[in-house]
């Protein structure tokens, strides 16, 4: 194969060299186009378009595969904790026994918020949207820990951190939108069970946590944590390639993720499954509508995905989480039915699989969510917590590189050179 690639423009042609990444990727590199050209590419959405060179996750939707530093997702969300996972996708390989017991202690050593960032939080209206708050309180955290700004100041303290506190500071909005005072971290608890104690323990009763909850959660967070160059952490390393610090990268990509179009994509199931039930909750009218989509304007959200043309990996070992956690605590929720309704249809109805419209992750995590009792404005909240070692390991990647500051070109289509007309005369 050629190592250049020719490109002829008014009659010149031009070089540019091919790059091809370690899973045989191929890119055209044109660094130089807009140099040796005087042209750049238009690319809405950056479909075809190569940011970066990166080393951390392999997405080939075509195939269906997914990896993490090389390890499949099938494997890690098998074998591995959120934390081991979170270490590799951070630092480039699985922590030995010794590396893993000083990461898990570091971070149980910063579990506890600062309470100056407790009166911020009061400040927030009582019904704000979780994810406002979170995205607010991890910018704030800045100014807490301002030599995050310090080019110099070794990142991992910070790293810890972040890690540590997303979790509390994720709890405190659930809690008080009962009306419930916040719980503190117990750091003689995993990281898995710690949040689901800052959750849901009560001061009038000792809380359990439930092992079949707590590997659900475990495996969500992990097939969560990281999906290459998508909006958000495209936005995290976009925002630090400014130079600015963890902190406020990181809360970018939250308010990034907020988009429906994005994390919010699994509240959108849980709302669409509601519709139907104060509709009826007749299932076969709504894959019919879904048929006729192009003459009802319904479509049902949490199947078939973008990236995946044939399926979701993630949805495949999502989908057992979702049975063992509806097995284990027997819920009875109408809203439920419908979704294992849905699920029915798209696997075996042929107007599904002939287009692959095959439950994703987004379905299952809205399922296995609800089962548990978190609100829907939190499950965007829950996504974030699993995307932060993602966001962290690919903002520490941008960094190491020196990638230049991100600036994108446009073709401007506004109005040509006009002269001033003063106001009296408009």
């Amino acid at each position: 194969m050629a190592n250049t690639a020719e490109l002829t423009v008014d009659g010149k042609s031009y070089e540019f060299p091919i790059f091809e990444g370690t899973e045989h990727e191929k890119a055209f590199d044109i660094s130089n186009l807009r140099d040796q050209t005087g042209y750049v590419t238009l690319d809405r959405g950056y479909k075809n378009t190569g940011a970066t060179k990166s080393a951390i996750t392999f997405l080939d939707g075509e195939q269906g595969i997914l990896q993490y530093r090389g390890y499949s997702i099938e494997e890690l969300a098998a074998k591995a904790s959120f934390l081991e996972v979170a270490y590799l996708l951070i630092y480039g390989e699985l922590p030995t026994k010794e590396q893993y017991s000083t990461f898990e202690d570091s971070i149980r050593r910063h579990t506890l918020v600062n309470e100056d960032m407790r009166k911020i939080f009061d400040g927030f209206p009582v019904n704000a949207h979780p994810m406002s708050v979170l995205s607010s309180l991890v910018s704030a955290m800045s100014a807490f820990y301002p030599d995050s700004q310090d080019e110099k100041s070794d990142p991992d303290g910070h790293i810890i951190r972040l890690l540590a506190k997303l979790p509390t500071i994720a709890t405190w909005s659930y809690k008080r939108s009962l009306g419930h005072p916040v719980n503190y971290p117990k750091n003689n608890l995993d990281y898995i069970s710690n949040f689901l104690n800052m959750m849901f323990a009560l001061p009038v009763e000792e809380y359990k946590v439930d092992p079949v909850v707590a590997e659900a959660l475990n495996v969500l967070l992990i097939l969560h944590a990281d999906h290459e160059q998508n909006c958000s952490t495209s936005t995290v390393r976009l925002v630090g390639s400014s130079q600015a610090n963890l902190y406020s990268s990181i809360s970018a990509g939250i308010s990034a993720l907020w988009g429906p179009l994005h994390g919010g994509a699994n509240q959108e199931v849980i709302e669409m499954l509601e519709a139907i039930k104060a509709d009826g909750g007749d299932v076969g009218k709504y894959v019919d509508m879904a048929k006729n989509a192009k003459t009802t304007g319904f479509r049902l959200f949490g199947f078939g995905h973008r990236v995946y043309k044939n399926f979701d990996p993630r949805a495949r070992i999502i989908k057992k989480a979702a049975d063992d956690v509806l097995g284990k605590l027997g819920v009875n929720d109408p809203v439920l039915e419908i979704a294992k309704g849905l699920e029915e249809a798209a696997l075996h109805d042929e107007y599904f699989i002939q287009r692959k419209l095959y439950p994703n992750v987004d379905f299952y995590s809205g399922i296995i969510y609800r089962a548990l009792g978190i609100p829907t404005n939190m499950f965007t909240v829950m996504f974030a917590i699993g995307r932060l070692p993602g966001w962290i390991a690919q903002w520490k990647e941008m960094r190491e590189q020196k990638e230049p500051i991100g600036r994108p070109r446009q073709i401007y289509t506004g109005a040509t050179l006009r002269k001033f007309v003063s106001i009296e005369n408009r």
